[in-house]
């Protein structure tokens, strides 16, 4: 994993966007650790950078979820706008940046011995908001200007896993959402595919 490219590419597709506040939002990314970021403390991309490759990855994936439905439903170009799709998966995490520490863990060697290992602990003391929503919060109050449908697939970019289910307020709002703006598919589409498809690894696939 190539972590200066990677954040070279990440800042220049966000540049790309034009929107007003993006360079407010990218120094606070630098500030705030999200370029050294690991993607998870255990599962995918928990590495130093993994938070940007897996922003990029989901990027991509939206792309070509857009490409391919759009081929399907043509009308959908006017409802999806490209800028849109960068904004909203690239920030859909920003949410992590703060809350893994790196720690030593205990894990089992190839002997079954116990051996210490580098990893990363998870902490919310920082800013206990939530996932999504933190993420949308988090971007408003650095001075992006988003747009309602950025804002919504952002916030439900977990999809039916980011929802109470004893809410019916939530389960209402999210279902709305999804069916009020097509970005907000796209994007918790592209996010499942890139974590169990391009960010799966083989050692996943043997614990199984």
């Amino acid at each position: 994993m190539d972590t200066k490219a990677d954040k070279e590419e990440f800042i220049s597709l966000l540049k790309a966007t034009g929107r007003e506040g993006m360079d407010y939002v990218l120094s606070d990314l630098e500030e705030l650790g999200f370029f050294d970021a690991p993607a998870s403390a255990g599962h995918h991309l928990n590495t130093a950078g993994g938070l940007v490759r897996h922003s990029l990855n989901t990027y991509h994936a939206a792309m070509a979820v857009y490409e391919g439905m759009k081929a399907l439903e043509p009308s959908l170009e006017n409802e999806v706008k490209p800028e849109s799709i960068a904004i909203a998966t690239l920030l859909h995490d920003v949410c992590k940046a703060d809350i893994y520490k790196r720690t030593v863990k205990k894990r089992r060697d190839q002997l079954g011995n116990w051996v210490d290992s580098e990893g990363y602990k998870v902490s919310y003391r920082n800013f206990p908001m939530g996932h999504g929503e933190k993420s949308v919060i988090w971007l408003l109050c650095a001075g992006l200007a988003l747009n309602d449908d950025e804002m919504l697939a952002i916030r439900w970019h977990m999809g039916a896993w980011g929802i109470n289910m004893n809410s019916l307020e939530e389960t209402r709002s999210y279902d709305t959402a999804r069916k009020l703006y097509p970005l907000v598919s796209i994007v918790h589409s592209a996010d499942t595919l890139a974590a169990s498809l391009l960010e799966r690894t083989s050692e996943e696939l043997d614990d199984m």
